[in-house]
């Protein structure tokens, strides 16, 4: 790398602000100096080099601004362009609905503002062209409330840029921003207050209970900016550097911007009812996602001394290294660790990363990447941030009775990844009282689940030897991975012991499956029935295969015939299943494998979970391929007017030629010939591609008769199964009577305290369930619970292809006699609106 390209990408690595102790003034007359000395040969490759870094390393956004502050008083024309680009880019980032980069560009600006690169009321504009677009959005009569998420976008990319050049624009021009903060101000006076509770990694908890004092993200951001206002804009999270540039900076040409434009919304559905609101609320919602919901898993000692502005902005820095770092683990660690702040920030930065492990409706990333970025932190952090994490998995265990489904899921699944890179050490004698908690506890669910999958990871005896310290947790091990061979023994049925060894024989000789349908045919269906003869062959079979995996493929992709022919109907694959599970009683990992390659080999038809996710993934494949087949039709067709055009035009210009050497008018044949058959092949062309667009959309339009058919009979099986035990268990699941709430711990749910690091919360449930009153939630209550999480997770992660159908969902489901839970939790899932 070049010397200028790593000081631009090196700057401010090890200043004081980053972790080192050089002086960033140095660092940025050195950076200057050689950059100014390139401009002239590297212009080009400086100006997009400059450019990327200020957007892929935000959390240097203020020492890139300040460079580029200073190259602007040796060259105004190259400062401009990078102005001009920055302005290019951020419209291209609207229109395409880049929220990262909107973001980031507008905090450039700011900082470049602030190095009087740009004109302050050229930033004011840019504010006030997006507050209004705001306003307009979620004003009943002129806009379209529905697509409030993109508004309240705007308003806080207005809001986040003032931690970076607040103080700067009130010195510079007071009255235009005090102008901007009543608009916001008005802004929030007529926007509606947003409930998380579909999507908070918490259950069942009231508006009014939510974290920051109940407001909701925007009210939250909006609360800290007027806080650092009446603190006269100081703040201790954002370094200033231009400030040592300042007398030097003055003397450059500030710049001005064009205007920006505003994507156009979707119009207002014309009828105005709760599904039309709903349906396009969950669109704007896809389109303009949550960064984050916070997690006060601390207790408030630890971050005590961080003001509020100064957690969102340290927040920010983690999430914008997480995102534009997550192909550098290393690059990531270092960086997460070596931000631009002055106070530590240990316990911040956890509640951060598992923010977004446990982010609703999904993480911006796959959860191995947030395994990888904790792991190396703690090997970064030595001393402290490995008993950090301990103390967030201490207090995440005290709450999980209150923690979504599938959050659980995703802890569970990263806490035994974690453990398995740390030889899983762990003080379970701490949570070894699970063991005298009901079946369906969740701290004793939580705990099994660990275990097993830390089998999974390891192996059985590894794992028994981890928990020395609470050996009576062997209770909660998986049975060590043994198969259950049936006819293991000499005392079982001495008729089907013999079958099963006759079919053993014959498949070590190696003998076809054609000659084994024709025995199991004539001879075994004959005499002893479907039901032995499933038992016989699959019992034989898996015992061939249990050796590895790689013998149970083999011996599915050579004899999986021979079962498919006896299963040959839904009834007697559910009795295959059966006997699976049987096979591999001890073993629930060979159990799920056995059945995925079965199904792999369509000797089973997918299991419930697998034709949903299977049926999605095919709906989200032929999106993408419609789409693209759609562009291509629009560029062919636009090829073939072309062709036809240039035909047309050629055979009403007829060319000059000689004809018994005398000039006449005439068409030049070899010329059109070529453009006769340039109109046939583009034709031919155009009819392909709209027969395949034809073709993508019978294939989509059938899936999406599949899917509408598989959630409707899902739901209904739902209704079904839960309607028995919600009614037995109707007094217990409700508070005072009420119909509409799940009974809940009356203390905040929402705050997570540890009182000690290493002990037991006093709030911690002690039967790992909610408590109300003095009742213990029982066996049966909590297995509805646990349900009726798992209705929530999955009508939430499966939202868009369920919105489409709600009036029949409501029709055919949720009506009047459907019980007010269930109900609720499929409302909660979708983010349905119920207050139209």
């Amino acid at each position: 790398m070049s010397s200028w390209r790593s000081l631009v990408l090196r700057i401010g690595e090890k200043c004081a602000e980053y972790g080192g102790n050089a002086d960033y003034k140095d660092q940025l007359e050195t950076c200057f100096g050689v950059v100014r000395r390139e401009l002239l040969h590297s212009g080009e490759d400086i100006l997009s080099f400059l450019l990327q870094c200020a957007e892929q390393l935000p959390h240097k956004i203020p020492l890139y601004g300040t460079l580029v502050g200073l190259l602007n008083l040796e060259d105004e024309d190259f400062v401009r362009r990078i102005v001009e680009n920055t302005h290019d880019n951020l419209q291209v980032a609207l229109d395409t609905g880049d929220n990262n980069r909107v973001r980031i560009l507008m905090r450039f600006l700011t900082v470049l503002m602030c190095s009087k690169v740009l004109q302050a009321s050229s930033l004011i504009v840019l504010f006030e062209t997006l507050l209004s677009s705001a306003a307009t959005t979620v004003d009943e009569d002129k806009g379209n409330p529905s697509w409030q998420a993109c508004a309240d976008f705007y308003i806080t990319s207005i809001l986040s840029c003032l931690p970076w050049g607040g103080a700067e624009l009130v010195e510079q021009i007071p009255e235009e921003i005090d102008r901007v903060m009543v608009g916001i101000q008005a802004y929030m006076s007529i926007r509606r207050h947003v409930s998380d509770a579909g999507c908070s990694p918490f259950e069942f908890i009231d508006d009014t209970s939510q974290t920051d004092g109940g407001k909701d993200f925007v009210e939250d951001l909006w609360s800290r900016i007027q806080d650092l206002s009446d603190k006269g804009w100081k703040l201790d999270s954002v370094p200033r550097p231009h400030l040592s540039f300042e007398p030097q900076l003055v003397a450059g040409k500030s710049h001005d911007i064009g205007p920006l434009n505003c994507p156009e919304l979707p119009d207002p559905p014309a009828s105005f009812t709760g599904i039309a609101y709903g349906k396009q609320k969950h669109e704007a919602e896809l389109k303009y996602p949550h960064r984050i919901r916070r997690l006060n898993i601390f207790p408030a000692s630890k971050t005590e001394d961080v003001q509020p502005i100064d957690r969102f902005v340290v927040e920010e820095y983690l999430l914008d290294v997480l995102f534009f770092l997550n192909g550098c683990r290393k690059e990531c660690a270092a960086s997460m660790v070596g931000l631009p702040v002055s106070f530590r920030y240990e316990y911040l930065m956890a509640e951060t990363i598992f923010s977004q492990i446990l982010l609703l409706p999904e993480p911006p990333f796959k959860p191995i990447y947030y395994t990888l970025v904790i792991m190396d932190l703690c090997k970064a952090l030595p001393g402290a941030f490995p008993a950090v994490v301990a103390g967030a998995v201490r207090s995440l265990f005290d709450k999980i009775a209150d923690l979504d489904m599938e959050c659980r899921t995703r802890l569970i699944l990263w806490f035994s990844h974690h453990l398995s890179n740390f030889q899983f050490i762990w003080p379970w004698e701490e949570w070894a009282y699970v063991l005298d908690l009901p079946k369906w506890a969740p701290q004793r669910v939580f705990v099994q689940e660990v275990l097993e999958r830390e089998v999974r990871l390891s192996y059985w005896e590894k794992i028994k030897q981890s928990i020395e310290s609470a050996p009576a947790l062997e209770e909660l091990l998986p049975p060590k991975g043994t198969t259950n061979f049936r006819y293991s023994a000499e005392d079982e049925d001495q008729t089907e012991h013999g079958l099963s060894s006759e079919l053993n024989v014959m498949v070590k000789e190696r003998v076809t499956s054609r000659d084994i349908i024709s025995w199991i045919e004539d001879q075994v269906l004959p005499s002893h029935g479907l039901e032995v003869t499933l038992r016989v062959v699959v019992q034989t079979l898996l015992n061939i295969g249990s050796k590895s995996f790689t013998h149970l493929i083999t011996v599915l992709e050579r004899y999986g015939q021979v079962i498919a022919r006896i299963c040959s109907d839904q009834d007697k694959q559910v009795m295959l299943i059966s006997e699976v599970s049987s096979f591999w009683k001890n073993s629930a990992q060979m159990t799920a494998l056995s059945i995925d390659r079965m199904m792999g080999y369509r000797l089973i038809s997918n299991v419930l979970r697998n034709a949903v996710s299977k049926t999605f993934s095919r709906i989200t494949d032929l999106r993408k391929e419609i789409a693209s087949l759609k562009k291509s039709v629009q560029s062919v067709t636009e090829a073939a007017s072309k062709a036809q055009a240039e035909l047309d035009d050629a055979k009403s210009k007829p060319t000059l030629a000689l004809v018994d050497g005398e000039p006449v008018l005439a068409e030049n044949p070899v010329k059109m010939k070529r453009l006769n058959s340039k109109v046939e092949k583009t034709k031919e062309e155009e009819v392909s591609t709209r027969d395949s667009l034809e073709a993508k959309e019978a294939l989509f339009a059938r899936a999406v008769d599949e899917i509408e058919a598989l959630f409707l009979f899902l739901y209904k099986s739902f209704s079904n199964v839960l309607a028995a035990p919600l009614q037995e268990t109707e007094g217990s699941l409700h508070l005072s009577g009420k119909a509409d709430e799940m009974a809940i711990d009356p203390e905040d749910t929402s705050t997570m305290e540890l009182d000690k690091e290493g002990e037991i919360s006093e709030k911690s449930h002690s039967n790992g369930g909610k408590t109300t009153k003095g009742y213990n939630v029982g066996e049966k209550e909590q297995w509805c619970l646990s349900t009726l999480g798992y209705v929530k997770a999955l009508t939430r992660q499966y939202a868009s292809e369920i919105w489409p159908l709600v009036e029949k969902l409501d029709a055919e489901v949720l009506t009047e006699d459907v019980h007010v839970l269930l109900r609720k939790a499929v409302y909660s899932g979708l983010g349905r609106p119920t207050d139209f």
